[in-house]
């Protein structure tokens, strides 16, 4: 083992220019990250110099067997922590041979609604909060939790420390520290509510830049996860009965909403939300009905309220923000599995674009 760990850990620029480009892209269901390796001429910093390259669609579910072939365009550039030196992740979105997005590539339209004239000139800032559930390999269960049995109920598990109370902490913190590595704008982490789940946080980040850090870091995980034998899972509600579902709060300011007078916008904006509920149901992830309850600090699906540090809300305002009368609101509907390169570019929408 000792002489693979060292192979593995090999440094390529001792001995070549050459470097490993690792290209993700989402699959079929949308939330399954796929990825390849190819080997490039040197380093490379720009995706706009970086080639597309294709691969088999009929394998993902994203193309019929006799038209299989889709290409991927590289768009964002993260450092490897996994090959580290020189050697790159690649986030790309995929295209027919003809140049026309699939159906399962978000980003192409997210990107069209953050290149608006309006929505450049609004700056609009984003910190997603990412909760996932770590998962025993065998009996797909809560890690921590006894093989067909349960933990004592929710109270010492969120931001708790021991033995009895933090599972995984190992996983948590090497996705951290890989996610500073890689150039991911990663704020935080912390245990959750529910033992064996856990959150981490992206942002502030600007526009598409969201959306792009949160797959990279997605990817990341999946893959710490997959050396620790462990299973993620992003299921909004991986437990029934009472225990707390896993969310994707959503974070989010304009220029306008930070300058002074921003608190009225922020409440112009959080209208036209609530008159575009059930349009954003519809985007923010499947099962999302399980989780949304009116308990475990949600927010009835059907129900668009919101409130000052109310965590039962849809939208919760900070006490900062009302203090000080400007600042950023949190859309608290989005589920752990959304996709956000659809929420992020979608709230954008409706609060700078969309005329009710």
């Amino acid at each position: 083992m000792s002489l693979l760990s060292d192979l593995i850990n090999l440094n390529l620029s001792d001995s070549t220019e050459k470097i490993i480009a690792e290209y993700l892209w989402i699959g079929g269901s949308g939330m399954d990250i796929r990825s390849k390796a190819r080997t490039l001429s040197g380093p490379v910093s720009d995706p706009a110099k970086l080639p597309k390259w294709n691969y088999d669609g009929s394998s993902t579910g994203q193309a019929p067997g006799e038209d299989s072939e889709v290409i991927l365009y590289p768009q964002a550039i993260f450092r490897d922590p996994f090959r580290r030196g020189n050697n790159i992740l690649v986030i790309c979105d995929a295209y027919t041979p003809a140049g026309e997005p699939i159906p399962t590539n978000k980003r192409c339209d997210a990107a069209k609604i953050f290149s608006h004239p309006d929505v450049v000139a609004e700056k609009p800032w984003y910190g997603l909060e990412q909760e996932y559930t770590l998962l025993q390999k065998d009996v797909k269960w809560p890690l921590g939790w006894p093989i067909g049995g349960y933990p004592g109920p929710q109270g010492p598990y969120y931001c708790g420390v021991g033995v009895d109370k933090a599972f995984g902490r190992d996983i948590v913190d090497a996705h951290y520290k890989a996610c500073l590595y890689a150039g991911i704008n990663i704020s935080g982490i912390n245990g959750e509510v529910m033992p064996g789940q856990w959150e981490f946080q992206v942002g502030p980040s600007i526009g598409i830049s969201a959306g792009d850090e949160l797959w990279a870091a997605r990817y990341i995980l999946e893959r710490i996860t997959e050396v620790a034998g462990v299973v993620l899972s992003f299921d909004p509600k991986p437990i029934q009965g009472d225990w707390n579902g896993a969310g994707a709060h959503t974070n989010y300011s304009t220029e306008s909403m930070r300058n002074e007078g921003g608190y009225e916008i922020i409440k112009k904006a959080i209208e036209k939300l609530g008159l575009r509920h059930k349009e954003h149901i519809a985007a923010y992830g499947e099962g999302n009905e399980r989780r949304l309850t009116g308990r475990h600090e949600t927010a009835d699906i059907n129900t668009f309220k919101w409130g000052v540090a109310n965590r039962g809300a849809s939208i919760r305002v900070g006490r900062d923000t009302e203090k000080e009368g400007k600042g950023y609101f949190e859309d608290r509907r989005p589920a752990s599995n959304m996709d956000p390169y659809v929420v992020t570019s979608m709230i954008a929408e409706t609060t700078i674009l969309w005329k009710p």
